[in-house]
């Protein structure tokens, strides 16, 4: 069956980017399909750390509470010798949280709980996904996909205006479109598998044989849940034993502790490392998101963050577009990302090389608070700003303040939602209020009253600047005093918000 009238986006996968991308489209009103070729949710635990910038993605998108109540802070690693000692020490560097960073530290929860919590606010917002469907075939004009379906009602034909191939590693729409995919397998095999077992208590993560490739094993608690996650190198060839009985045998031989009993295995998976970058994040109608575009180790918990951030980066593009924003808003997705991907794989492929030696600490590097877009052709401020100042394309800090009325708020407030957001010091003309834009003024006379000058050391506005916050939370211009037409031409090129009624 062919459907007659094209769709926004076809979204294949139902991951964290594809299922991000979808509550993004879902609460611009968007029409949209997400389908997902197997036939039941991913059960397991691959990407199980929340990045504090995810943290601020997740708030956005209204769920972080559900997943802060649904996970936990991550237990101290204890290491274990071989006289039956140990040493334990915090597997990250930990800090305290600021005005500017209201998330200091990486959660831990499994990818499954993840997934569903997603999967529970895409219904709230009306969207489903369809299981069981499977993407078998696309083509493209310079105005629409037309993409091949097949699933438990038999095969469709869908047009759609784009197609987004949120689809993993083995990405079929990557291979389709024949997009690269270099990069190389990183010389080491491991396993991953979440189990229920005894002998181990839930307040530490477990390792064993730190540094030693043939022997060590990391038992780490699953937060939230009653299982473990077992990781391990293994053999570069071979069948590997994933049943309870071949993985407590694998703890024993490892550990050379018997008291530590396998039960029950919940998923288990045995894969090649390995760090590989998409040559093109799209191609006409098409683009990729997640790990469709990029692999890399675990190590460092940056996979399923740097795909959740993908998706927020694109979702208010094709929307804008959709709308009458011009076409090339959309290139600057690969602009943007791509970079940060890149820096991602050298991040990771370093903590494993330190994985190796068993000296791996992870630091602020892996938190993605300092990533940013200043290179960007969406990134405009007049005049520039020198030193330790925020400059556009930074991410916009938070900071708590008063409200007019007299309650306490905070700036992500202000952010949380698919709109843009202007922040006017005193001093700035009238702005007229258009659809997508909220403006807030800063001072006695404004709506946003800095009682305690967060807002000052975040942002450092003199009067008569003021500040663009894209819909990602990201600085989209900065400017100073007498440059509201500058303001204005900005807006106007991205055909964004028109900001009729701006003076000079």
């Amino acid at each position: 069956m062919e459907d007659q009238d094209p769709i926004a986006v076809l979204i294949c996968g139902a991951g964290a980017a594809g299922l991000t991308l979808a509550i993004d489209l879902a609460r611009r009103g968007v029409p949209f399909r997400i389908v997902e070729k197997m036939e039941h949710p991913f059960p397991g635990s691959r990407g199980k750390g929340i990045q504090p910038r995810t943290q601020e993605v997740f708030e956005d998108l209204g769920i972080i509470d559900k997943v802060v109540a649904a996970g936990g802070l991550y237990p101290p690693r204890r290491e274990y010798r071989d006289d039956g000692g140990y040493t334990e020490a915090a597997i990250m560097e930990t800090r305290d949280p600021t005005p500017a960073e209201p998330y200091f530290a990486p959660l831990m929860i499994p990818q499954f709980l993840t997934e569903r919590i997603l999967r529970e606010r895409l219904a709230e917002l009306g969207h489903q996904v369809q299981f069981g469907w499977e993407l078998t075939g696309f083509e493209q004009n310079e105005n629409e996909v037309t993409a091949s379906l097949a699933g438990p009602d038999g095969e469709e034909t869908l047009r759609v205006r784009y197609l987004v191939g949120a689809d993993g590693g083995r990405s079929f729409v990557r291979s389709t479109l024949g997009v690269d995919f270099p990069g190389r397998t990183l010389g080491m095999r491991a396993m991953v598998a979440d189990v229920v077992l005894t002998g181990l208590d839930h307040d530490a993560w477990h390792q064993f044989g730190e540094g030693d490739m043939e022997r060590m094993v990391a038992i780490c608690p699953l937060a939230g849940t009653d299982l473990f996650q077992i990781q391990a190198p293994v053999p570069p060839e071979g069948d590997i034993d994933l049943s309870a009985q071949g993985l407590g045998q694998m703890i024993a031989e490892r550990t050379g502790r018997t008291d530590i009993r396998v039960h029950s295995v919940a998923w288990a998976s045995a894969y090649s490392m390995n760090a590989r970058l998409a040559d093109r994040y799209s191609a006409g109608r098409v683009f990729l998101i997640g790990d469709a575009a990029h692999i890399h180790p675990p190590t460092g918990g940056q996979g399923l963050n740097t795909s959740v951030q993908d998706a927020h980066n694109l979702g208010w593009k094709l929307a804008a577009v959709l709308d009458g924003a011009p076409d090339r808003l959309l290139d600057t997705y690969e602009m943007e990302r791509r970079p940060i991907a890149e820096g991602v794989l050298g991040l990771s492929t370093r903590l494993l090389d330190e994985h190796k030696r068993g000296e791996m600490r992870r630091g602020r590097e892996t938190h993605q608070l300092d990533i940013g877009y200043p290179a960007s052709p969406l990134s405009f401020q007049l005049p520039e700003r020198k030193g330790g100042c925020l400059r556009a394309g930074d991410r916009a800090p938070d900071a708590p303040f008063r409200r007019a009325a007299g309650q306490p708020s905070r700036l992500f407030d202000l952010f949380k939602g698919p709109h843009w957001t202007l922040l006017a010091h005193e001093g700035v003309p009238e702005i007229t209020a258009r659809p997508g834009l909220h403006i807030h003024r800063i001072g006695p006379r404004g709506d946003v009253i800095d009682a305690w000058g967060h807002i000052r050391d975040a942002y450092a506005l003199m009067p008569g600047e003021c500040v663009l916050i894209r819909p990602d939370g990201y600085i989209g211009a900065i400017l100073g005093q007498g440059r509201a037409a500058e303001l204005e031409a900005y807006v106007a090129d991205m055909n964004l918000v028109p900001l009729d009624g701006v003076e000079g």
